[in-house]
């Protein structure tokens, strides 16, 4: 039994982080890069640090570290020797433990908050090739090759701390499955979150049916959900995996958000609603965990925390 499983027992909503490569975007760091956020694991991880303290503040009960895009072969194509990827790969999960350190004993602790869990990101093959295939799923591995590619990060994430897996913006239930093969052979506790492109159907055509069957297999499993989709389909989507499994759902979409190519700058929800109030119709539809993903910042998840505090109901199906 893992922490997490302390959370999920005691009933309460748990609130996940949001955003961290747009949030870096937001406090003026350059993060056009096939890294990403992983970049500034080497060039600034003070940045990552004040980011994770944020989310620690607003109420996060589980912080992710920066391990999204950082993978040995994208650092090795950036320049980095195997052995400096490894360790920018496992300071992402040591930057977390001492912020969540220095966090507890200033400010955590004193005011009663939840001690939070640890998790390692694990970004699905399509993030490595920084061509938005995570939302297409437009790449085919073998299972073999699939983990072949994922499986020294998480030895080294799990070697460095992690408390629980992050297995998100999966555009494809073949290579989710594989990851979930490993974790389970290694006795990891995972959350599995996918990118959809209807309420019923992730991104590479699978239907949520068979995504939710096949993935609820792994004892180690602790939710299946959805990250980085429009908001306006979520509450379906929850819906609809609660039809076909037991497994806590996780939810931790984007902002809403459009962004105008032409002026490249963001803009509001085009129905204007806020995150909060699109997390209280999540809550209602059955989500048992709730963050962000790109856009979303430390003050929308302390009003997913507030939402958490009060209690939450969920709507029966």
């Amino acid at each position: 039994m893992g922490r997490i499983d302390d959370l999920i027992k005691n009933g309460k909503l748990i609130v996940m982080d949001g955003a961290m490569g747009t949030e870096l975007e937001k406090r003026g760091y350059n993060v056009s890069d096939a890294l990403w956020s992983a970049k500034f694991l080497s060039e600034n991880p003070d940045a990552i640090a004040a980011i994770h303290r944020d989310y620690m503040e607003a109420g996060a009960n589980v912080i992710t570290c920066c391990s999204y895009q950082a993978t040995i072969p994208g650092f090795v194509e950036a320049g980095y020797s195997e052995e400096e990827a490894e360790a920018l790969i496992r300071k992402s999960i040591e930057i977390v433990k001492e912020t969540r350190e220095q966090w507890w004993k200033e400010s955590g602790e004193k005011k009663g908050a939840e001690y939070p869990v640890v998790a390692g990101d694990i970004g699905p093959y399509g993030a490595y090739l920084a061509d938005g295939s995570e939302y297409s799923g437009s790449y085919d591995l073998t299972k073999d090759e699939y983990k072949d590619f994922h499986r020294k990060r998480i030895e080294i994430l799990k070697d460095a701390g992690a408390e629980i897996f992050a297995v998100e913006t999966c555009p494809k239930l073949a290579e989710a499955e594989a990851v979930g093969e490993l974790l389970e052979e290694m006795g990891c506790d995972f959350w599995a979150s996918f990118t959809f492109k209807t309420p019923t159907k992730i991104s590479d055509g699978t239907d949520i049916e068979e995504v939710a069957k096949t993935m609820s297999k792994f004892s180690h499993l602790k939710a299946i959900g959805v990250n980085c989709t429009p908001p306006e389909i979520v509450s379906d989507i929850i819906l609809n995996y609660r039809k076909y499994t037991e497994v806590p759902v996780c939810v931790y979409p984007n902002s809403g958000e459009v962004y105008d190519g032409i002026n490249k700058v963001w803009n509001g929800a085009p129905d204007g609603k806020s995150y909060v109030d699109r997390a209280k119709d999540w809550e209602r539809a059955g989500a048992g965990f709730i963050g962000g993903c790109c856009r979303t910042s430390p003050d929308d998840i302390k009003a997913v925390a507030e939402l958490r505090d009060k209690g939450f109901k969920q709507i029966k199906i």
